[in-house]
């Protein structure tokens, strides 16, 4: 079986934000590159989705697995869809960002 790839709005910004990171630091092409093998990582779950260590401590169905030892993918997977919540580079705090908020009255952000 294979299961679609949906990226969240925050998913896609935080890979945005890391793309002008890198272009600035390094070059465009070097953001680009490392931004779409990210994507690419991602897209790859969709024929093995349970990889990674399950974080349900963080957030209920929670799944957290790395690229390259430098940015955190946050995903969930359902029964035909994997979803990245967030990806999370050089070491920020994807456990705080992710909890889910008490008041919230909701498990979806």
């Amino acid at each position: 079986m294979s299961y679609r790839v949906v990226f969240s709005p925050e998913a896609q910004e935080q890979l945005a934000e890391l793309y002008r990171h890198i272009a600035l630091a390094a070059s465009p092409n070097i953001a680009a590159r490392y931004t779409d093998a990210i994507v690419t990582y991602c897209e790859s779950l969709r024929t093995f989705p349970l990889r990674g260590t399950r974080r349900d401590d963080v957030r209920p169905g929670l799944r957290i697995t790395n690229y390259k030892k430098r940015a955190v993918i946050a995903f969930a997977v359902d029964t035909e869809q994997v979803s990245i919540i967030g990806v999370f580079y050089g070491g920020q705090d994807y456990e705080t960002l992710l909890q889910d908020e008490p008041d919230s009255g909701s498990a979806e952000h």
